[in-house]
């Protein structure tokens, strides 16, 4: 679990802001698209508020098209745990049907890269990988309550053998 300094706590709860939110719904994943490019792998913006960032290969649930990004994956030994809070909006993110449809995805991290096979967490995995979460980044507390009745999906990837 993460020791957040007092400046990257009021740094995160302005990030969880609903405007803020809003916005980084809309273009972080792109904005932090570019920059990995840009530094082989090595950037993201959401790494500034302190989470570890994965690159995520999945399958389009509707296209068969591959879709890379960089996501929030938190580690448990050889898993990931994914969030799909989708900053606290009404709808699940693409990547969670994504991962729904077609469980086989391709993970990158440190310039290792993995095959891997996600599964829906079940009742006592969510809560252990969601206040994990909150560990991390205090938004993940935010987006539980603005989702309303949406329960956000913890998605678990293991690697595949």
């Amino acid at each position: 679990m993460k020791n957040h300094s007092f400046l990257m706590r009021v740094f995160q709860q302005f990030l969880a802001w609903r405007p803020i939110s809003w916005l980084m719904a809309r273009l972080l994943h792109h904005a932090d698209a570019l920059l990995l490019r840009l530094s082989n792998g090595k950037l993201t913006f959401a790494q500034m508020s302190g989470l570890p960032i994965i690159e995520l290969t999945t399958t389009g649930a509707k296209t068969g098209k591959q879709r890379t990004l960089p996501i929030t994956g938190f580690p448990n030994g050889k898993k990931y745990a994914l969030i799909a809070s989708n900053f606290g909006q009404e709808n699940n993110p693409a990547w969670y049907y994504n991962l729904k449809a077609n469980p086989e995805c391709v993970v990158r991290k440190n310039g290792q890269v993995g095959t891997y096979i996600a599964c829906e967490a079940d009742e006592r995995e969510h809560e252990y990988y969601y206040d994990m979460a909150i560990s991390y980044y205090i938004g993940y507390a935010v987006y539980k309550q603005r989702a309303g009745n949406r329960e956000i999906p913890v998605m678990v990837l293991e690697p595949k053998e």
